[in-house]
């Protein structure tokens, strides 16, 4: 599998074909040829080949490849989140067919992983023993408070979201029915087809010395749980970035109107810290340490002293993904507390997206040709890094795979599994281009979009649409009127 700084330095250099084309590239000279060839106006290009050449091992054929694959996902016809996710595929029953991620090799002519995939995966290795503190964790943020003397309302989109917000909110201790016994182990066994996607589960028992090889069911089904653990202490741990990032979007943004939006977001996110929080120590027991991935990309976004980079990276990047990953849940589980629990927060999600492309659309057609770039390159760049918060190492430490074992299995996933999930990009993809950084300077961030196999999400409902499709206080007092 193409490892990431790698599959950078080869889009960065202008080497990389869409999807269903392919490149060979033998030696090092041809690599400094064909991206010299590719793009002689690249005033960067003899520095980024070179990054490119320490990347690729000295002999062997190497090849860019695409390849569709298939997986299944069930519908859940009642609200249509199959359809609002954005899937183009064949519904079949309770299943719907859709093309996920691309698959990308990087590997020499002997199978073996190129050195630098490797050094990544002992980097995820070495970073999941980091501890962001058993109690807080300082993160350094950058960037002027911003004081505004002009107060009148001049943003109509903004000012009717704003008021949205405002008849939307819910409370978590009396519109939720934390009565309701939970069976975590039940409530796992659902969620197994979005926990074990990949086939990660015969990948590890099938690796020399993996104890997983020995589980009996009762082990199987402690993993399950322990996984849905882990994922939702990850929406957790998100959720109180959320909250911190907005807080600073108050300080830092120059408008009135989106002072008082991001007011209200800061009061939604401290309730999603609640649920998450009250659902983890209530009913599975406790939570999982946030993963350090995550972390530092929240940290990223808080030092970044640019206001619109805090939108970007949380409004439209984690919070996109993070309102595909609870579409997923809400559509496995028939757990009716976690059901309604994504439901109310689904709805805050969507007008918190929203928030982040009104916003910003209206500031980037003030910015120049490079700026823009700028502003392209982070998105991908947060869309390659939020790919390693998808990996658990944590859960596999505690059901005592030694590290070794994890170190192998992330290896072979990296050889021989789609890493990206793409439908996870189905709200990413679309506010980009509602942005309209797919297209802008020669539309780069589609091509990059199209080689990570996601850009068929383009045309999925964006953020504006969401609002009202996911509006789950306004579906709820009509259907009682």
């Amino acid at each position: 599998m193409v490892h990431a700084s790698a599959l950078r330095c080869l889009r960065l250099s202008g080497l990389t074909r869409p999807a269903g084309h392919r490149l060979e590239v033998e030696t090092d000279r041809e690599v400094r040829a064909l991206g010299s060839q590719h793009d002689r106006s690249n005033p960067g290009i003899e520095q980024r080949v070179d990054r490119v050449r320490e990347v690729l091992p000295e002999r062997g054929a190497h090849r860019i490849a695409s390849l569709d694959v298939v997986e299944p996902q069930r519908a859940d016809e009642r609200i249509g989140v199959g359809a609002w996710m954005g899937f183009d595929g064949e519904d079949v029953g309770d299943e719907l067919h859709t093309t996920p991620s691309l698959l990308l090799d990087f590997m020499d002519h002997s199978g073996t992983l190129a050195p630098e995939v490797v050094a990544e995966i002992d980097t995820v290795m070495a970073n999941s023993t980091m501890s962001f503190g058993e109690i807080s964790h300082a993160a350094p943020r950058n960037g002027d408070t911003i004081f505004t003397w002009d107060y009148e309302r001049t943003r109509d989109a903004l000012s009717r979201l704003y008021e949205k917000a405002k008849r939307s909110q819910w409370n978590a201790t009396t519109d939720l029915d934390w009565s309701i016994d939970v069976d975590p182990a039940a409530v796992a066994t659902e969620m197994q087809a979005m926990m074990q996607a990949g086939g990660g589960r015969s990948i590890m028992a099938e690796i020399d010395g993996s104890p997983v090889a020995r589980w009996t069911d009762a082990e199987w089904s402690r993993f399950r749980v322990e996984t849905l653990n882990w994922r939702l202490s990850q929406f957790l741990h998100g959720e109180q970035g959320a909250l911190v990032c907005s807080a600073k979007i108050v300080e830092t943004v120059p408008w009135i109107d989106a002072k008082y939006y991001a007011s209200t977001q800061v009061f939604d996110e401290a309730r999603h810290v609640e649920v998450f929080a009250r659902y983890l120590h209530e009913k599975l027991g406790g939570a999982f340490p946030v993963n350090p991935e995550l972390q530092m990309l929240i940290d990223d976004v808080l030092a970044d002293d640019r206001w619109d980079i805090t939108y970007m990276g949380m409004q439209v990047m984690i919070e996109g993904l993070a309102l595909a990953a609870f579409g997923f849940m809400h559509m496995m589980t028939n757990e009716p507390l976690l059901k309604q629990l994504l439901r109310y927060v689904m709805a805050d999600e969507a007008r918190h997206v929203a928030f982040g492309t009104l916003s910003l659309a209206e500031y980037y057609k003030q910015l120049s040709a490079a700026e823009i770039r700028e502003r392209q390159e982070f998105a991908f760049e947060a869309a390659l890094r939020m790919r390693d918060r998808l990996l658990m190492v944590q859960v596999w430490e505690r059901m005592d795979v030694p590290r070794p074992i994890i170190r192998e299995f992330l290896l072979r996933l990296r050889q021989g599994e789609a890493w990206f999930q793409s439908p996870l990009f189905s709200k990413i993809v679309p506010n980009c281009k509602k942005l309209g950084l797919l297209d802008a300077g020669d539309g780069w961030l589609r091509d990059r979009f199209t080689d990570i196999g996601v850009i068929h999400f383009e045309d999925a409902a964006d953020a504006q649409l969401d609002v009202e499709l996911l509006d789950a206080l306004g579906h709820d007092r009509a259907a009682a009127s």
